[in-house]
């Protein structure tokens, strides 16, 4: 299995209500566990990639995504971000903001948080 990022605080990676995912907001957080920090492009893939991991751990994928919430350091990201998030994501795109934050966990620059819409399977009747 997939190698899942580990939260960095009391909470779930993501929670499942209904026919809805809630992933955490993630950061660029590689598989050693150390903050992707080369780039902002590089930071932002490592986010992106984390998220679908997450999703693919609960039979989702980024197609599945409907809401998407970015939070950046510093506005200056905003250009390169959405470069990142268009390998990511296509049409038709999820609703999205984003927003800019005087900090983030780690001092990461860039953090994500996604709902995605999986509808539960319905078994006889």
């Amino acid at each position: 299995m997939t190698e899942l990022p580990r939260p960095v605080g009391p909470y779930e990676l993501v929670r499942r209500a209904g026919d809805f995912l809630f992933v955490s907001g993630q950061i660029g957080l590689r598989s050693d566990g150390e903050l992707e920090r080369s780039s902002v492009e590089a930071e932002a893939r490592q986010v992106l990639v984390n998220i679908q991991k997450v999703l693919e751990a609960w039979g989702a994928s980024l197609s599945d995504v409907v809401d998407v919430t970015i939070f950046l350091t510093d506005m200056e990201f905003f250009p390169v971000v959405n470069r990142v998030y268009e390998e990511f994501f296509t049409p038709p795109y999820p609703a999205r903001k984003t927003v800019s934050v005087k900090q983030l966990p780690l001092n990461a620059r860039i953090e994500i948080s996604v709902v995605a819409w999986l509808p539960q399977q319905v078994t006889g009747s």
